[in-house]
């Protein structure tokens, strides 16, 4: 399989900060690649250089083997960018705002009737074609967003947030609308703060910390990563987050949600014995008690120190900046 983006030392500095920290990796043709990591990681800055919206300061990377900084105009036809915030026009209809895409990246007149008739078709948009933009649903928005970054047939797309903010039923069929990408050909690199999300969608996974590539691998191969540690989930006659789990010895919490609480630990048998000793102690009465399976999230804890929910939190606080 061939390298449709390589990076190759890329760095970029806003005066003494080091926003991204010489990276250097690959993304194949084909494959959906999650790009995660905490907010201020360098996320959004590494994908500002590959389209052309910023310059790095050091290094370089290629697009279909155009390289970033010689061969711009030609990198910008093989892209499509999908931002989190959409920037289609909500007074025009989504007929309009496709054809209005479709000048933009100078598709040729003749071919611009078909390729939106297509795409409207591929992602269920047809009966709404003379709506407006402004009234559509939020999963239509992120629909229609998508069908207009593909208007010119990128072969790379940028997809940010695909699902942020869509209700359950929206985001499960953005998601397969995501995976149906490769049958036109598209490679898509995804950032999302919903690991969850990257685990169900995503070939292959690099994690950024503080500007620098910490690992990139498969889900799986990131969820088996750490062969010392087990992962129990306990669940509990009532609500437990009011409890002070820092007084529990021996454990990593991982997670605590309504009556259920999930934790790490190196040896299972002592710990339960320690965690049943802690429940009759204040009174928690146990349920039912499981070692789970690695979780993408646990292995992006245990990488990062950094929970998804920590993401999601300090998103919002800073408006959606990543």
């Amino acid at each position: 399989m061939n390298d449709i983006l390589t990076m190759h030392k890329l760095t970029k500095y806003y005066g003494d900060l080091l926003a991204v920290d010489h990276i250097s990796m690959r993304v194949q043709e084909g494959e959906i690649f999650g790009f995660l990591g905490p907010n201020g990681a360098g996320k959004t800055t590494t994908i500002r250089i590959l389209v052309g919206l910023t310059t790095p300061s050091e290094g370089t990377a290629t697009i279909k083997g155009y390289d970033i900084r010689r061969d711009l105009v030609k990198v910008k036809r093989c892209v499509g960018v999908v931002p989190e915030t959409s920037n289609l026009y909500n007074e025009l209809t989504v007929w309009e705002n496709l054809h209005f895409m479709a000048g933009m990246y100078h598709v040729p007149k003749g071919e611009r009737r078909d390729r939106i008739v297509r795409l409207l078709d591929t992602f269920g948009l047809t009966d709404r074609k003379r709506a407006k933009f402004g009234v559509l649903s939020k999963g239509l928005k992120r629909r229609a967003t998508i069908a207009a970054a593909l208007i010119h047939r990128p072969s790379l797309l940028f997809l940010d947030e695909p699902t942020s903010g869509l209700d359950v039923m929206s985001a499960r069929s953005l998601r397969q609308f995501v995976k149906d990408l490769r049958e036109l050909g598209v490679t898509v690199f995804l950032t999302t703060h919903y690991i969850e999300e990257a685990d169900q969608l995503c070939d292959r996974i690099a994690i950024i910390v503080q500007g620098r590539i910490i690992a990139v691998d498969t889900p799986d191969h990131l969820k088996a990563g750490d062969h010392e540690t087990s992962i129990i989930e306990v669940a509990f006659a009532a609500p437990v987050a009011s409890t002070n789990w820092d007084e529990l010895e021996g454990y990593e919490l991982v997670e605590v949600k309504d009556n259920r609480i999930w934790l790490r630990v190196r040896k299972v048998s002592p710990a339960l014995k320690a965690l049943t000793s802690f429940a009759d102690d204040r009174g928690l009465e146990i349920v039912s008690l499981n070692t789970v399976k690695p979780r993408l999230e646990d292995a992006f804890v245990s990488l990062t120190g950094v929970a998804s929910e920590e993401m999601l939190v300090e998103k919002e606080r800073r408006g959606g900046e990543a």
